[in-house]
């Protein structure tokens, strides 16, 4: 507890970094300003009965920001954003010449490559923004709307959105951590009082003993998250002896940490982005009145959190993505050339081909771990609210795991601030 606040004293007394923390906290203050600026035509009693309703938006209100509880400029939050980084870590699969800007090219490539994904979220948005808007109108939640007023609100909520990314890049350049990150974590967390609230208001007395064991078990999921999180497989390295002139160099012994976890929460983001297309094209289609369109709406609206199917495909999805974002982020072949450049080698394996091959096997088998625990992860709300009935409890899982995991990250990131500091 010491060592804490002496961390505190350090951030607070380094100029540096206390111009970083208070740039964070202030952009957080405009994004929670911005949360509460509704667009026009709203009508608040039937936004409020819809929500109270509908578990599908309290999902999309996590990617938001918190930004869609009142219809704010910025409903669309960081989705479409998040959205066009999943489509172009994608294409690097597919499009070697976007695979080599982004592995081969360094700094230079990773920024093309998020311009193009910058580009990318003008069009997803106004997409996600139209429907969206059409579907609040079709439950007469925007009521008395004109052509003009609808182009109005769509050019308000897409220029919302891309406002929302630019203040999360500008966090994550001048700031400390992950802006995005940061803003859906401000997002959760702004939420907390109400929740607080609504429990106090519902306490029943008699419901006591659940009330004990959902705690004990939150407990026990924040542990569990921090302990995969922070899990290392360590594999050792040596660097070889190099005589130099008069002198030797090198003979060194280190080791390689692999995560248990690489890809952190982005598997989960990602496997709710795709969840959420089947309720947004059938929200949608509910508009119309043909026989066939609306049993396709009916289909695809029957995909909700209560369906076996919806937890089955949820647990697939974040154990394949996970597995994917591995692969696209982590390349075992750059890291054995770069090894065998510097003189180094692991212990028993030959450099080159085969260190790569080790180190993808090691990493395969430590990722199925991860794997299994995100997964896990994210249905045991599903489980919890099936077997207890709470539909409160519903987006828990993914809430904490974010919480969480962009906190740990924060906690580093200081911890590195501090350590350059000291040097």
């Amino acid at each position: 507890m010491q060592n804490f606040f002496n961390k505190i004293k350090l951030v607070w007394t380094d100029t540096t970094l206390r111009k970083r923390v208070i740039f964070v906290l202030v952009t957080l203050v405009v994004f929670r300003l911005l949360a509460a600026i509704p667009i026009p035509g709203i009508d608040t009693l039937a936004l409020n009965r819809f929500l109270a309703n509908n578990q599908f938006f309290g999902i999309l209100n996590i990617f938001s920001g918190g930004g869609l509880t009142n219809l704010s400029i910025i409903m669309l939050g960081v989705g479409p954003y998040i959205t066009s980084s999943i489509i172009m870590q994608l294409l690097t699969i597919m499009v070697p010449a976007l695979k080599k800007i982004y592995h081969e090219e360094g700094e230079a490539g990773r920024k093309r490559f998020t311009q193009y994904s910058r580009l990318l979220t003008v069009p997803l948005a106004a997409m996600q923004g139209f429907a969206l808007l059409a579907i609040l109108e079709s439950q007469n939640i925007l009521i008395n709307l004109s052509t003009f007023d609808r182009i109005t609100n769509l050019i308000i909520v897409v220029a919302g959105s891309l406002l929302l990314m630019w203040i999360g890049e500008l966090v994550s350049e001048f700031g400390i951590g992950n802006g995005v990150s940061l803003i859906i974590f401000a997002g959760i967390v702004s939420a907390l009082p109400s929740k607080i609230g609504q429990l106090i208001f519902t306490f029943d007395v008699s419901q006591i003993p659940l009330y004990l064991m959902f705690a004990v078990s939150g407990l026990l999921v924040i542990a569990g998250i921090v302990l995969v999180t922070e899990a290392e497989r360590p594999i050792p390295v040596t660097y070889a002896k190099r005589v130099r002139g008069m002198k030797m160099y090198g003979g060194g012994s280190t080791y390689l940490p692999l995560r248990v976890n690489q890809a952190g929460v982005i598997p989960i983001i990602f496997a709710l982005s795709i969840l959420l297309f089947p309720q947004i094209i059938g929200t949608f289609l509910a508009r119309f009145s043909n026989e066939i369109v609306a049993k396709v709406s009916s289909v695809l609206l029957s995909f909700t959190q209560d369906s076996i199917l919806y937890a089955v495909l949820y647990f697939v999805l974040v154990f394949l993505f996970t597995y994917f974002y591995t692969a696209v982020t982590f390349d075992p072949e750059a890291l054995s050339t770069n090894l065998q450049k510097n003189g180094a080698f692991i212990p028993g394996i030959r450099p080159g081909a085969s260190t790569s091959e080790y180190i993808s096997k090691v990493l395969s088998r430590i990722t199925l771990l991860g794997a299994a625990f995100l997964g896990f992860i994210a249905i045991l709300p599903l489980v919890m609210q099936h077997l207890t009935g709470l539909t409160s409890l519903a987006l828990g899982g993914t809430s904490v795991l974010i919480v969480v995991s962009v906190v740990l990250d924060l906690m580093k990131k200081v911890n590195s601030q501090i350590s350059m500091r000291e040097y």
